[in-house]
């Protein structure tokens, strides 16, 4: 048996703490092998069109200058094949003429430094043959391939609902806007790429670059150990990765290329705008009867991209009668991606402000209502649920934030001249989980080594797993390391969708249990060793030390054990994947967030007192890195609420506001009271043999509209457009 837990559960510091905040923590771009050389891209100045000429002559004549590359001179890429996922990027790189969003990427300029490189780019001239293109979500038609679903009979059982709502929601554009831009370091030694990529997921970096330039994906090598922040957008493979490695193989040098932050607004995927009707219906005591659910998303002309949009609305509410339509809407924009729960953060907006709506509606308490329509199982596939605690969500959350302090009639609260009201919206994010594998290496000196090609965003991931290896191993945390980021290493779920901790953290255990039954049985039969003959179900391992539970005093260490056979080394390979087969339970995370907000009189301000967020998210295997995941989501939350807001000249597809003076973003100081809470003993042994459901993105989901809600609480204003802004409540 392994020993009792000493690290997970415990509040510890970050192990990479020390190299982040001295600096000493290297994004990619930080990286500056011998030879290193700068590239610039030139951004095309129209929305939609051709280009119909580039004269690169001035800046060839630039001394620095080694080339400028375009589609007058790239080499044609082959047809890209489908050896991993993603399967390459979304935009070929210099494949064509053609122009199909404002700063799309028409030339790249190659320089000794970065200095001449951007002035050599800004001296490439690129004339256009124009055309005006479609950026209004609102005023293109859609595609004709909707994801749809449908259970009973939704658009009669609405005709006959005693209470009926028909709604309409808009949801503006939001970019990522993480610390470390986009960055690529790119090298070729012969018909092999190494890169130096801000990446989420280095094995899927590989494979898409592999499938750009037709090698093989034992042929690119990934270096991802640190990245400043994602939410999303470094998950896939961007085009000007792909510009980066043209442009190594043309010059023979490395080459290095980083987005600025103005580029990284149409260099790179972003939360795309959404229309979304919601017709709802229920009867008179506030049982729902029926939902209809119709939604228009932005994508691009040359990509499809759909969110699970629509999860939260068949299946968080026992609702017999539902039909929903997401129809994507192709414009000239680059392609949207993945930003912090994807997608059913978008969908619990508009449900969870209709929730409230209609508890305004009947009469009755926004969580009393929530309990009146919890399912049994889940209605959109008839399964039961792993676990589900929303219940206990609620009430925790009433308690703790003094629900019963709020007036449940809207503007009837002041404070001098601020109107102050309550909100809180129920969450959901389902608990993803992937293949993943992990290395362990016990050494002679008693340390152990963990390597997986996994990830770090920024929550932690080197710490968690450095916590479930030292518990499994029997040793303190500062004898086990933990390395990531290198495609070299053993294939892992990447950072993204919540699923690192389910994942590779399993891997991770597994990895680590076989290490320690190995030493195990090589002491029971070592008959140097206290422990030959013992039985192994009767040994621990505790500091790295070996010993019989009932007889402590009978034991040895991981170093003379090793010693004493001449090992140098254990070294096993752990791995993890989700059962085969048809799925036997319905797998979520639940959220209950609540809020409380201030809204000017007369100047229509909105400012966030408090928010507390309860969560029923499985295992908790480090408090303190999910106090980082909660607290940073709900500021996240009220950024997309109150704040962000991605705004297009449609007369040419530019985006202008395209900067951190325009883009508005939230900071700690804008909530001065947060607070998480996790709800104890809620292991998922279903999901995971850690028992954890992943926390990234379910502590996002619902503060949108906890805020909306507390708003109209507060003023009797119902807004249902994000974000909310002074002006819609003057």
């Amino acid at each position: 048996m392994s020993q009792p837990q000493a690290a997970v559960g415990a509040s510890v510091a970050r192990v990479d703490a020390r190299l982040r905040v001295t600096g000493k923590a290297k994004y990619a771009s930080d990286n500056n092998p011998d030879g290193v050389v700068h590239a610039v891209i030139v951004d095309s100045s129209v929305g939609r069109g051709r280009i119909t000429g580039i004269d690169a002559g001035p800046a060839l004549a630039l001394p620095g200058v080694l080339t400028v590359i375009s589609h007058l001179n790239a080499p044609k890429l082959p047809p890209v094949q489908s050896n991993g996922y993603p399967p390459g990027t979304p935009l070929r790189a210099f494949q064509d003429d053609k122009v199909r969003f404002f700063g799309q990427p028409v030339a790249v300029v190659v320089a000794k430094t970065l200095e001449v490189a951007q002035h050599a780019a800004s001296l490439v001239q690129v004339s256009y043959d124009a055309e005006r293109p479609s950026t209004d979500l609102r005023a293109a038609p859609p595609a004709d391939n909707p994801e749809t679903y449908a259970r009973g009979d939704a658009d009669r059982a609405l005709s006959s609902a005693d209470v009926k709502l028909d709604l309409t929601f808009q949801m503006a554009r939001q970019h990522h806007n993480a610390m470390e831009p986009a960055g690529i370091v790119a090298r070729w030694d012969g018909g092999k790429l190494t890169i130096w990529e801000k990446s989420q997921a280095v094995q899927y970096s590989g494979f898409s670059m592999a499938a750009e330039f037709g090698i093989s994906p034992e042929n690119v090598h990934v270096i991802s150990p640190v990245v400043g922040g994602a939410f999303g957008n470094a998950f896939r493979t961007w085009v000007h990765s792909v510009i980066a490695a043209i442009a190594a193989r043309q010059v023979q040098r490395p080459v290095k290329l980083v987005l600025t932050r103005r580029q990284l607004y149409f260099g790179i995927g972003y939360r795309p705008a959404y229309a979304y009707g919601l017709r709802m219906g229920s009867d008179r005591r506030g049982h729902l009867t029926a939902a209809v659910h119709d939604v228009n998303s932005e994508t691009s002309t040359y990509e499809t991209h759909l969110e699970d949009t629509l999860v939260p609305g068949r299946m968080l509410y026992s609702t017999p009668n539902v039909k929903q339509t997401h129809r994507s809407v192709p414009l000239d924009v680059n392609t949207p991606t993945w930003m912090r729960g994807p997608g059913y953060s978008t969908g619990a907006y508009p449900l969870e402000s209709a929730m409230d709506e209609l508890a305004h509606e009947l009469g009755i308490n926004p969580i009393e209502l929530r309990l009146r329509n919890e399912p049994a199982d889940d209605q959109s596939n008839g399964l039961p649920f792993s676990t589900r605690r929303l219940r206990e969500c609620y009430t925790t959350g009433a308690h703790e934030f003094e629900w019963k302090r709020r007036n449940s009639r809207p503007g009837s609260t002041r404070d001098g001249d601020w109107y102050v009201g309550m909100g809180m919206a129920a969450g959901v994010y389902d608990t993803q989980r992937a293949a993943s594998q992990a290395s362990v290496r016990l050494s002679a000196d008693g340390t152990a080594l963990v390597q997986s090609g996994t990830s770090d965003m920024g929550p932690g991931t080197a710490t968690s797993m450095t916590q479930v290896a030292a518990d499994a191993l029997g040793l303190t945390m500062r004898q086990v390391i933990f390395q990531l980021g290198d495609s070299t290493m053993p294939p892992a779920a990447g950072h993204f969708g919540s699923q690192t901790m389910a994942s590779v953290g399993s891997a991770v255990q597994d990895g680590c249990d076989k290490l320690r039954k190995e030493a195990i049985a090589l002491a029971v039969k070592d008959e140097g060793s206290a422990l030959h003959g013992a039985d192994p179900a009767r040994v621990e391992v505790r500091g790295g030390r070996l010993y019989v539970t009932d007889d402590p005093a009978r034991g040895e260490t991981y170093q003379r054990l090793l010693s004493r056979n001449k090992r140098t080394c254990l070294e096993v390979l752990g791995s993890w994947a989700p059962p085969e087969g048809a799925a036997r339970y319905s797998l979520y995370a639940y959220a209950a967030t609540f809020a409380e907000v201030a809204v000017h009189a007369r100047l229509g301000l909105v400012r966030v007192r408090r928010m507390l967020g309860v969560y029923d998210a499985g295992r908790i295997i480090s408090p303190a890195l999910a106090d980082s995941q909660a607290l940073g989501a709900m500021i996240g939350g009220l950024g997309a609420a109150l704040l962000e807001h991605t705004v297009t000249d449609h007369r040419d597809g530019r985006i202008v506001n395209a900067n951190f003076a325009d883009y508005l973003v939230p900071s700690h100081a804008d909530i001065p009271d947060i607070r998480a809470i996790y709800l104890a003993d809620g292991e998922d042994l279903v999901a995971d043999p850690i028992g954890v459901k992943g926390l990234g993105e379910i502590v996002c989901i619902g503060v949108t509209p906890a805020i909306s809600n507390a708003v109209f609480n507060a003023t009797g204003r119902r807004i249902r457009q994000l974000p909310i802004t002074p002006e819609l409540l003057l």
